[in-house]
């Protein structure tokens, strides 16, 4: 997976300067990704969903507003029409790199950007929005007391975010005038909605309104628990997992990694290096295919977990299939099983075969065991623990043979 520096001449001959993130191989499909309203192609949902779509094959492209972050010109001179035009002219962008973006995603306010624009942009057969307001003029309470001074002046400066930003009357105008209902009546593309239950800046009720006045094939997913900025990388990666797989019903995009499936034989793991500029990982296991990479502090995206984190959970998994096991062939009223797995580098100093100062590995399980059970019936199951047969391979010496093969051709 790479990340290249993509400028585009907007409509009014300014520059709007982007992100495009490229998968490691061929991409499998196009994306064009709205940020939300004052933000940013920088900020962390827009980043974390890009970088997660192009790690599962799509070439995602985020670019600032015009009057915004790297972007030329004037914010207060945009407007939302002015974000419609800046989207038709991204994409158009793509389509001569080779790129046409098949699916557009908006968040927030780029949410009813991409809608409005979506029938501008031929290439494009599915729309996904996150947490979009069904009337633009929404965003207008953020500087509700600016208002008057704004119609009486012409402009004022807002604080937004801890910004300033200069707000003009067209600027004002511009959103009250924006109306979604017949972009959705004939977006005749296929839609989907995720919204948070729980948003406190754009209200659930926007979702409703958006999906009540859209055709089918239309979709709702709910963020449960998110908020609205998607600030945690667990509810951006669902929304970005959750936005690809409703994708390719509608996207004319190969299956991910099929063709490298067909030559791996049963019961071998292949681990494929993803970004050669990074850490990223594919791992095929027969049916299943992973991501591993490392955290952004060791120079990795964070796009999956790191081989320590796949070691400590194949020992958590065997712990707790191992006690399940045990506790079910004694009839034991076990209801449940939670394991935590640790892991650090400890002084050698209570192992006799280490030489004086080195460090070994340390596991630590903290188990969890839920049921009506006695207190031997508890020893017993911790004890058994130790059977796992990841904890007996970790515990011993195992070795390993190492081989080069030879590429044919």
């Amino acid at each position: 997976m790479t990340s290249e520096a993509f400028s585009f001449t907007g409509k009014d001959g300014q520059t709007l300067v982007g992100r495009l993130e490229r998968p490691a191989g061929p991409a499998r499909g196009a994306a064009l990704f709205a940020h939300c309203f004052t933000c940013g192609k920088d900020i962390f949902a827009a980043r974390r969903i890009s970088r997660r779509l192009a790690a599962m094959g799509i070439a995602v492209l985020r670019f600032d507003f015009t009057g915004l972050g790297h972007s030329d010109g004037e914010f207060a001179n945009s407007g939302f029409s002015g974000n419609v035009e800046d989207l038709v002219a991204a994409a158009a962008a793509m389509a001569a790199k080779g790129l046409p973006p098949a699916l557009l995603i908006g968040h927030s306010l780029g949410g009813a950007a991409i809608i409005a624009a979506a029938g501008q942009i031929a290439s494009a057969k599915a729309v996904a929005t996150i947490g979009a307001p069904a009337d633009p003029a929404h965003v207008t309470r953020h500087f509700a007391h600016a208002k008057d001074e704004i119609e009486a002046k012409g402009e004022a400066e807002v604080t937004l975010a801890g910004r300033n930003f200069t707000i003009s009357r067209a600027f004002l105008r511009d959103l009250r005038d924006a109306t979604l209902t017949e972009h959705l009546r004939h977006l005749h593309r296929a839609l989907l909605i995720l919204h948070a239950p729980t948003d406190a800046i754009v209200g659930i009720d926007n979702a409703a309104a958006l999906f009540t006045a859209a055709r089918h094939p239309k979709s709702f997913v709910t963020l449960d628990g998110a908020d609205h900025l998607l600030t945690r990388a667990a509810d951006a990666d669902y929304a970005a997992n959750t936005i690809a797989t409703w994708a390719a019903r509608y996207l004319d995009m190969p299956a991910a990694a099929a063709e490298e499936d067909d030559d791996i034989p049963e019961g071998i793991t292949r681990v494929v290096e993803a970004d050669p500029n990074g850490f990223l990982q594919d791992v095929h296991l027969g049916l299943h295919h992973l991501k591993a990479d490392e955290p952004v502090s060791f120079g990795g995206t964070d796009l999956g977990p790191s081989p320590y984190q796949y070691l400590a959970a194949g020992l958590g998994a065997c712990t707790s299939m191992t006690i399940r096991m045990y506790a079910r062939r004694k009839a034991w009223d076990l209801r449940g099983v939670a394991v935590d797995v640790s892991h650090e580098k400890r002084h050698a100093s209570d192992c006799e075969d280490c030489e004086k100062g080195e460090k070994i590995d340390t596991f630590t399980r903290s188990i969890t065991l839920t049921g009506d059970l006695t207190a031997d019936q508890r020893t017993k199951l911790i004890a058994i623990a130790d059977k796992c047969p990841v904890h007996r391979t970790l515990d011993a010496q195992a070795q390993i043979v190492t081989r080069e093969v030879s590429q044919a051709g």
